[in-house]
């Protein structure tokens, strides 16, 4: 271990706890302790060779002597203490007063002790305190008047030296002197220093925590323009820093929350409070292009800037944070809250439009029943009994129909509903389903046109999901079209898709409602005011089934101009993987007999 470590590990220990923890602070109080002690104990040593050059000395010199006692009580009141400028304050004093002890006695403003009170004010320049340096300079000055006019006046006792001896003062003076006061440049000059050095580690510091910190810290004008912005925006916005300088931040941010992001700045500029505003800013992609659409939400907190004057242009920093995770979070929140309440909507729907498709046939098999029961009562003949147990089957068909409508959602809805593709003729299948309706469009007043021309190639596809693809589609149209309309279902093929089209000239959907057609249960108009009946699950149901096949189903609808629903399945379509088997079965209805069933083999019905 060298001197110079033991001698500041000493120091060291004399400071005062509140100077150990800056490291500027710590070496302002070494610099001040140091000379002083070393400077008192160097007097102390000198004191034997000025005696043995001297002879015995005076009582005044004695004095002088003793007074030199007085830094080391410095040293240890700015130990115990801590008081920087204070302590300043009572070396300019002391040295003041010693100057003045030996001044005094020595030829007042003509002693080898008066260039003395240069060293005064220097040593003041150390406590970088211009009170400080102001009280020693004035404090020299007036030490400085009051030997003038003491020795103007011949207030001053009579020098008993020769004049070799004053020559010999005056040089022990000037040399004395000159050595304190290059002691003290070198101690300003190693205060500099380590205040630069300190101000380089900072710099380091702050310049490490801005590279490594995520958030992106800036430096705003009142107008939004950048001053400084932190390496940290490279990799937040994926452009250099360089360019969000001046307005180029201002250019990233999104168009309509522009004026939100310069009211902020103001207000923080101006008010003297913080302020937080959320705006979007585009993002570059991986090759520094930017994109229209690739935004980031962000928050920033900005606050005016500490270093503020009056003459001053008002600054601002700002801290800003991707905070597009929480964004994506609360949206998605919101998401599910909408979600939850068009659950509980639909089960509300669920719950009505049951209630009038059950209870309806349901009211009708009791009824008849009853009557059929009661037909010795009633007086009930043959025809009228066949015609009630018509009507009885006819709606428990219509019960199983819903049943299993229900039944066909929930088994798509779980991933468990079957399709067996095999290949089938799309036209004869078309066909097939508007000879099954074209009764029910007569007895409505509907035309039901079919337009398959007879080349249709073969599909590959479930044909019993084709046929309730084309049966749902078709009876909704027919059951949306007022008397006197026009339904017409087509087929044609374009490039490897099937097009199948539905239209009509019916009521229409309204835009609203149009947004959940295909929702399960989810019928167009209030579900209280219905017009007609059914579920709500057809167009579910061909969703779901157009989905299985990998097609696609479009809807465009105008209010009083009627409907088109196309729908595009894939000539060739091969199922993606084994589906584990349904636990729920659907309903199938007794066989009827031929005589019953009696298609209709038309194109055109009126």
């Amino acid at each position: 271990m060298s001197v110079l470590s033991i001698i500041r590990d000493c120091l060291d220990a004399l400071l005062h706890p509140s100077a150990r923890y800056d490291a500027l602070t710590r070496a302002r109080h070494r610099a001040f302790m140091a000379p002083r002690l070393l400077g008192s104990l160097a007097a102390f040593a000198a004191f034997p060779v000025y005696l043995a050059m001297r002879g015995a000395p005076t009582a005044l010199e004695a004095a002088a002597f003793a007074w030199l006692i007085a830094p080391i009580l410095l040293s240890w009141f700015l130990s115990r203490t801590g008081r920087y400028e204070g302590a300043h304050v009572l070396s300019s004093l002391a040295l003041a007063s010693l100057v003045m002890l030996v001044a005094l006695t020595t030829g007042g403003i003509e002693s080898f002790a008066a260039i003395w009170l240069v060293v005064v004010p220097l040593e003041a320049a150390l406590s970088a305190s211009r009170r400080v340096v102001a009280f020693a300079c004035s404090l020299a000055l007036v030490c400085a008047a009051l030997l003038i006019g003491l020795s103007h006046f011949d207030m001053l006792p009579p020098q008993e030296t020769g004049i070799a001896m004053r020559e010999v003062l005056m040089g022990f003076g000037v040399a004395s002197a000159t050595l304190y006061a290059a002691g003290l440049a070198f101690g300003a000059e190693s205060l500099a220093r380590t205040s630069v050095s300190l101000l380089y580690v900072e710099e380091d510091r702050y310049r490490l925590l801005a590279r490594n910190m995520s958030d992106v810290i800036s430096r705003h004008r009142k107008n939004g323009a950048v001053q400084f912005i932190s390496p940290a925006a490279e990799a937040m916005l994926g452009a250099p820093a360089s360019r969000l300088v001046g307005h180029g931040l201002f250019d990233r941010v999104h168009v309509a929350d522009r004026p939100a992001y310069l009211t902020a700045l103001s207000d923080a500029g101006r008010g003297g409070e913080s302020r937080s505003v959320e705006f979007r800013l585009r993002r570059d992609n991986a090759r520094g292009q930017s994109s229209a659409g690739d935004f980031i939400w962000v928050e920033m907190r900005c606050r005016p800037l500490d270093e503020m004057t009056a003459l001053s242009e008002a600054e601002v920093v700002a801290v800003i944070r991707d905070v597009t995770d929480r964004k994506l979070q609360e949206q998605a929140l919101e998401e599910a809250r909408v979600a939850a309440e068009r659950a509980d909507a639909s089960k509300t729907r669920f719950l009505a439009t049951m209630s009038h498709e059950l209870r309806t046939p349901l009211n009708a098999i009791i009824g008849f029943s009853e009557m059929i029961v009661q037909e010795d009562v009633l007086m009930v003949d043959a025809a009228r009994r066949k015609e009630y147990a018509q009507l009885i089957n006819d709606s428990g068909q219509h019960l199983l129909s819903v049943v299993n409508g229900i039944l066909d959602m929930s088994k798509m809805e779980s991933g468990n509903y079957e399709i067996s593709p095999e290949p089938f003729a799309p036209r004869a299948a078309l066909v097939n389903c508007c000879n099954l309706l074209a009764l029910k469009a007569r007895d409505s007043g509907i035309e039901l046109v079919t337009r398959a021309p007879e080349g249709l190639p073969e599909i590959t596809g479930d044909p019993r999901a084709f046929k309730q693809i084309v049966l749902n589609l078709v009876a909704n149209a027919i059951k949306f079209t007022e008397r006197g309309g026009t339904v017409t279902a087509s087929a044609s093929v374009e490039g490897a898709r099937l097009m199948l089209r539905v239209s009509d000239n019916g009521v229409g959907i309204a835009a609203d409602d149009l947004k959940r057609i295909g929702d399960p249960f989810f019928q167009a108009g209030k579900t209280y005011q219905r017009r007609h009946e059914g579920t709500g699950l057809g167009l579910s149901i061909v969703k779901s089934l157009v989905a299985l096949h990998g097609g696609e189903i479009n809807v465009q609808s105008k209010v009083d101009e009627g409907t088109t629903v196309t729908v595009a399945l894939p000539i060739v379509f091969t199922p993606s993987a084994e589906r584990a088997p349904s636990n729920i079965a659907t309903l199938t209805p007794a066989p009827r007999s031929a005589s019953e069933v009696q298609p209709y083999q038309v194109k055109k019905s009126a």
